[in-house]
């Protein structure tokens, strides 16, 4: 199995996207003002077993729909990228995959999640699946909320959250203001 990566622009600075031979195994953004930072390429590595290879453009796709997505495009990215679950396992990626299916601009809780990967009781699991994905923003882990409705964290950046939420409702209620 070969590992490639390249660095993905998003409004929130460059992402490292990881890509094996199956589909993307990583898309982290990073907590650093820099995430060319060696550690972040290091810690993906250590989950690898492997350093992926340098290769700019293998992410021009997903930097393609990114921009889409940022401009207000409802892009559900498992429909459009595949996806190579190896750095998850058991409940977290069940609970990564259900969230897989929260609709653009819909939000669930965590205990909802729950429900959906069939683990009725396992709210906080799912916030630590949603804390530990692999897959920052191409799954939707935004997407789900506090039971009283309000957002939560996102990493040690929950305007981010705030950010991604409001981006899908905005657009959201652009389109449907233009019909």
């Amino acid at each position: 199995m070969s590992f490639r990566h390249d660095f993905v622009p998003t409004p929130f600075g460059d992402a490292l996207a990881v890509f094996s031979d199956v589909g993307i195994v990583s898309f982290d953004l990073s907590e650093s003002e820099d995430p060319h930072v060696p550690w972040l390429l290091e810690s993906v590595s250590r989950r690898l077993g492997a350093v992926p290879d340098e290769e700019p453009g293998t992410g021009d796709e997903l930097a393609d729909l990114l921009a889409a997505y940022f401009e207000g495009e409802p892009i559900r990215f498992d429909e459009h990228v595949s996806f190579d679950w190896r750095l998850t396992t058991g409940f977290t990626r069940t609970a990564l995959q259900a969230v897989c299916e929260i609709g653009w601009a819909e939000t669930m809780s965590y205990g909802e999640v729950a429900v959906v990967a069939g683990s009725p009781g396992a709210a906080r699991a799912v916030g630590t699946a949603c804390r530990l994905t692999p897959f920052s923003v191409i799954v939707p882990v935004h997407r789900v909320i506090r039971s009283d409705g309000t957002p939560g964290h996102y990493g040690a950046h929950p305007e981010r959250k705030r950010y991604l939420l409001d981006l899908e409702r905005e657009a959201s209620a652009a389109a449907a203001g233009a019909l």
